[in-house]
């Protein structure tokens, strides 16, 4: 079988726009001053989405490291809400998105290289990798939805991507 090579790139928000929102703390977005002075409040970060009927939840995941190279073999979208991870420590990780729609072929993968102060947020119908922690086990404080119907698609890719090791 044939594989396709996914060099990552580095996670920026205009990169990743067509996907959802990178959640960081920098100049780039609306930030101002609270609690007296005390606090720098980075605002609205991400479009968190519960979907209809939906509620928004927050859990922890914690994630095995994955070793370079990494074959990328299935993907998963949420299509009624949105999901969002941030990093509870300063480790790298990876994100490999699709757009929404049909089931993604591994041309349409974009892989992203995120720092341990990035988080993002997957749009509704989004298709990604579930979480690819690196260097160690890594916490992740996640927002996504719960509530009825299906809200998670899982496909396996015909031809899968390969990451390779640095």
């Amino acid at each position: 079988m044939t594989t396709i090579t996914l060099v990552p790139e580095p996670l920026t928000r205009e990169g990743f726009a067509p996907f959802g929102d990178v959640i960081e703390a920098s100049d780039a977005v609306r930030h101002f001053t609270i609690n007296a002075g005390n606090t720098e409040r980075y605002h609205d970060l991400a479009a968190v989405e519960p979907g209809p009927d939906g509620r928004v939840i927050v859990s922890i995941f914690r994630g095995q490291p994955r070793q370079l190279p990494f074959k990328v073999e299935m993907m998963e979208r949420h299509p009624l809400g949105s999901q969002a991870f941030v990093p509870m420590a300063d480790w790298s990780y990876l994100v490999v998105v699709a757009p929404a729609g049909n089931s993604p072929r591994v041309e349409d993968l974009r892989v992203f290289l995120a720092r341990g102060d990035q988080g993002v947020n997957y749009a509704p119908g989004v298709w990604h990798h579930p979480l690819l922690a690196l260097d160690a086990v890594s916490d992740f404080l996640v927002i996504d939805r719960s509530g009825p119907g299906n809200n998670c698609d899982e496909v396996s890719l015909e031809i899968p991507g390969w990451i390779p090791a640095p």
